[in-house]
C-alpha cells in the first residue's frame, strides 16, 4: 500500500517534476551503499537489486563504514542512497534526545534531513532493529535476569562487551548506565564480528546487539527487556540524496515499493541466513525476492 505520509507526498512531486529534466536511468549509475555489518549488506543489496530490475544502474558501495561513514558519503556525494534508522538519526547524527515515540522520531529526521542536507527518507521498511543487550541463556536462568533493570543488580560481577559506535554514540554506553544506574566489572571494546564469539567463549558475559541479529537465535542468548524505556524507535528506512531523484525518478518508486516489505521475523531470518549458515547476501536476497 502507498503511503500517504505528507513529506512522502511532497518527495513524490518532486519526483515527478524531476521526469520533466532527466529520462530514467541518465547521469550515471545509483551509487548504493551500506554499514559495515551483515543486516546492513543485506539491505543494501536488496536495494540494489530492486534498482537493477527496474533498469536503474548501480554502483555498490556495501560495507562501506558505520553511521557516520555513510551518512557523510550521501552528504558529500560519494554515494546516493543506504538504509538508516530512526533512531541513530534522531540520536546520533542530530544528537537530539528524549523522545521514544516513533512517528514523532520519523517526523524530526524527515523534516532536518531536508533542511540540513536536502535528503530524503523513504517509507519504513517495515521493521525496527534496536540496541539490545544479550546474555547467555544460562547465565539468564541462574541469575534470574530478564531485564536490563535485572541487570543492574548483578553488573560489578560481570565483564561487558560493547561496540566503538556504542560506546561513542549519546545512546550507547554511557547514557544507559546513567539511565539504569550500573556499572560493570569490567567493559571492553570489540568489534562486533568478535562480540558473539567472545560471549559464546565466556570471555564477556553481556553484549550490545542489534535486535534482528541472526546469532540471538543461533547461540541461545536471551535478549534483556528494556523495561526503562531507554532507547528510542529504530525503525529502518532508505536515505536518499534527493538529487538522484531528479536523475532517476524511478529510484522513489523502487523505494515506495518496498515500504512494509520486512517484518522483525523475516529481517532475523534473512541475517541468521548469511551470518549463521554462511550463505552469501546477494543470493539470500535473490532468493527471498524470488518468494515474494
Amino acid at each position: 500500500m502507498r503511503s500517504t505520509h505528507p513529506t512522502w507526498r511532497a518527495t513524490a512531486v518532486g519526483v515527478a517534476l524531476g521526469i520533466a529534466l532527466a529520462a530514467c536511468g541518465g547521469g550515471g549509475p545509483v551509487v548504493v551503499a551500506s554499514k559495515n555489518f551483515v543486516e546492513q549488506d543485506i539491505l543494501g543489496e536488496l536495494l540494489a537489486q530492486e534498482l537493477e530490475a527496474t533498469g536503474v544502474p548501480v554502483e555498490r558501495r556495501l560495507h562501506l563504514g558505520g553511521t557516520f561513514v555513510c551518512h557523510n558519503a550521501l552528504v558529500e556525494g560519494e554515494a546516493d542512497v543506504y538504509v538508516e534508522y530512526t533512531g541513530t538519526a534522531y540520536t546520533a547524527i542530530l544528537e537530539r534526545t528524549g523522545t521514544a515515540d516513533p512517528d514523532s522520531v520519523l517526523l524530526v529526521v524527515e523534516s532536518e534531513y531536508a533542511d540540513r542536507w536536502d535528503l530524503a527518507w523513504g517509507p519504513p521498511l517495515g521493521f525496527e532493529n534496536t540496541f539490545a543487550l544479550v546474555v547467555r541463556n544460562a547465565d539468564a536462568e541462574s541469575l534470574e535476569l530478564a531485564t536490563i533493570s535485572d541487570l543492574a543488580r548483578v553488573a560489578p560481577s560481570m565483564t561487558a562487551g560493547f561496540g566503538p559506535e556504542f560506546m561513542a554514540r549519546e545512546d550507547g554506553y554511557a547514557g544507559l548506565a546513567r539511565a539504569y544506574g550500573f556499572e560493570f566489572g569490567d567493559v571492553r571494546q570489540l568489534e562486533l564480528g568478535l562480540m558473539y564469539r567472545a560471549l559464546e567463549e565466556g570471555q564477556i558475559d553481556v553484549a550490545v546487539a542489534n535486535s534482528t541479529d541472526g546469532q540471538i537465535a543461533g547461540l541461545d542468548l536471551v535478549v534483556l527487556r528494556d523495561d526503562r524505556q531507554y532507547f528510542p524507535p529504530y525503525q529502518a528506512a532508505p536515505v536518499v540524496r534527493r538529487e538522484i531523484l531528479e536523475r532517476h525518478p524511478a529510484v522513489w518508486e523502487v523505494l515506495v515499493g518496498l515500504e512494509g516489505a520486512l517484518d522483525d521475523v523475516t529481517m532475523r531470518e534473512l541475517n541468521h541466513q548469511v551470518a549463521v549458515e554462511g550463505r552469501d547476501a546477494a543470493a539470500v536476497v535473490r532468493a527471498w525476492r524470488e518468494s515474494r
